[in-house]
């Protein structure tokens, strides 16, 4: 009966594992880092056989991470994006202010899908039983 007591319910297509990590810095460090910290989490637990999903989200200035005219990460994107447990969502309340201040539209990675906000999402990912990253250069 203790057994059955500790087991976790088995939701359909729920992996048992989330994070979300958090972007708002223009860093290329800062950015390697939120990609190799997902690529270990997805490495751990492909290894132990249990299922992952990793929210890379971006917003302020960390946009640039998802932006294909100056993303520094671009390539390393274009290799982790062939995982399907890792999404990459970029802020569209940053976009639209930053396609102002340039005075030209923004384009962003094909990888990247555009949520309203990505404060939102992020307290959207916690609310759903995500674990918060938040890497730093400092």
């Amino acid at each position: 009966m203790l057994a059955r007591a500790n087991r976790r319910p088995k939701r359909a297509n729920v992996p048992l594992h989330r994070v979300a990590i958090h972007v708002d810095d223009n860093d290329a460090r800062v950015m390697n880092l939120a990609l190799n910290n997902a690529k270990n989490v997805l490495d751990y637990y492909k290894a132990k056989g249990e299922a992952v999903a990793i929210a890379i989200v971006t917003y302020g200035p960390g946009l640039h991470m998802l932006r294909a005219d100056t993303s520094p990460v671009k390539q390393r994107i274009g290799e982790m994006s062939m995982a399907p447990e890792i999404s990459f969502a970029a802020c569209g309340n940053t976009q639209a202010n930053m396609a102002k201040q340039e005075g030209k539209d923004v384009p962003l990675m094909s990888e990247a899908r555009v949520v309203a906000s990505g404060v939102v999402r992020l307290m959207e990912l916690q609310k759903e039983g995500y674990a918060y990253i938040r890497p730093s250069g400092r």
